[in-house]
């Protein structure tokens, strides 16, 4: 029996209003019902797809992106799109999750600035939130994503892929839908936040905070922003995703140029560090930016649950998780652990100098995993720990 056909989604103006959105498609989900208690109204999810849905709608792919990306996993730069696709060289025609085969969904996070309903966004009564947006968890986040998906006509996703924090939400799909999710890939990620990264986090949002033109949040519609406090946030999380040999090898003590340090001016590193805080203020709202921080404080999959280790005894899907070797924001520790609690899984990890961006820069690899777990290439159960 040919299912029915999926539902029309809903879809209107831009993330901001009469801007060019490229391929971004818009979806109003609603109300939705926050963990906290508190009621989030007219959500919209800015999502991009790829490839055609099979009339078995069984070839459904999810892509979550991690904490400053947005569903624009492949494809150009373009007019309503700062950067080029984040994981071309792992999704799209004839990559290892391929777009002449599957349906891949790719979602603008809730609390995101490109599409999805977050800070900058505008509140029913016709202003931005600003500080009066929530806290959203990555619980609630995930079930926006959900409602999209029923949208979509799409029951079961065949694979929900994530890394970073789009990892923390893809492990939450898996334990909060299990019958939703065949195959499960979490990457550089784990099942809650440990407290080395809730310090780091923390030292982010209070730089974001400190800036004057901050305003507790309500600095939409000012001539400036706390662009200060955003790149000095990004210039902390940056140092957490690349490896400390990586940093001494690419700059050791080199000076920036001609600049002498004795005299005021800066190293080499100090310039890269300044260089990614001024590209993150170029693209990035820094509502959302604490948004999202404040929602990666909030993950453990086993609040309310009996803990992390019966949360993740939930999870049916096939599972792979992969660790960077060199990652020091998630340690390989703690994503063997994630592991080790699910039934059955795969524990793969990449080589990289590069630290947490590793799954970024470290495409061959990722593919080469990818490959293997997909299309069914691991040699047995025996080697399910294999590092």
């Amino acid at each position: 029996m040919t299912p029915p056909a999926p539902p029309p989604v809903p879809v209107s103006g831009g993330w901001h209003e009469g801007d060019p959105v490229a391929s971004r498609l818009f979806a109003d989900l609603g109300s939705l019902r926050l963990e906290n208690g508190r009621t989030l109204d007219s959500v919209r999810l800015a999502y991009e797809t790829w490839g055609e849905l099979d009339e078995a709608r069984s070839n459904a792919v999810l892509i979550l992106h991690a904490l400053t990306g947005d569903a624009h996993v492949l494809g150009d730069a373009g007019p309503g799109q700062p950067t080029p696709g984040w994981w071309g060289d792992v999704v799209g025609p004839g990559r290892v999750v391929d777009t002449d085969r599957h349906y891949v969904v790719a979602v603008n996070v809730l609390g995101g600035c490109l599409g999805s309903t977050g800070p900058s966004s505008l509140a029913p009564d016709g202003r931005p939130w600003g500080s009066r947006f929530p806290v959203v968890s990555t619980r609630d986040q995930v079930r926006a994503e959900a409602r999209l998906a029923d949208l979509l006509g799409i029951d079961v996703w065949s694979a929900v892929i994530g890394a970073s924090l789009g990892g923390q939400r893809a492990v939450e799909w898996a334990v909060s839908y299990p019958d939703r999710v065949e195959r499960l890939i979490v990457v550089a990620s784990g099942a809650q936040t440990t407290a080395e990264q809730a310090a780091w986090t923390h030292a982010q949002i209070r730089a974001i905070e400190l800036d004057p033109r901050w305003k507790g949040g309500d600095y939409h519609g000012e001539e400036e922003g706390p662009a200060a406090g955003l790149a000095l946030a990004r210039q902390i999380a940056h140092t957490t995703y690349r490896s400390p040999g990586e940093l001494d090898a690419r700059f050791g003590r080199l000076p920036q140029g001609g600049e002498d340090p004795l005299r005021g001016g800066r190293l080499a590193v100090e310039s890269y560090l300044d260089y990614h805080g001024d590209k993150i203020v170029r693209r990035f709202d820094a509502g959302s930016y604490v948004a999202l921080c404040r929602c990666l404080l909030t993950h453990d999959v086993g609040r309310d649950r009996g803990g992390v280790r019966e949360a993740l005894s939930r999870v049916t899907a096939r599972t792979l998780v992969v660790a960077v070797d060199s990652d020091r924001l998630f340690f390989p520790e703690q994503v063997w652990q994630m592991a080790a609690g699910i039934s059955g899984a795969y524990y793969r990890e990449i080589h990289s100098d590069h630290g947490h961006d590793g799954f970024l820069i470290e495409s061959d690899q990722v593919t080469a995993l990818f490959d293997e777990f997909l299309n069914e290439r691991i040699p047995s159960r025996t080697s399910v720990f294999a590092r």
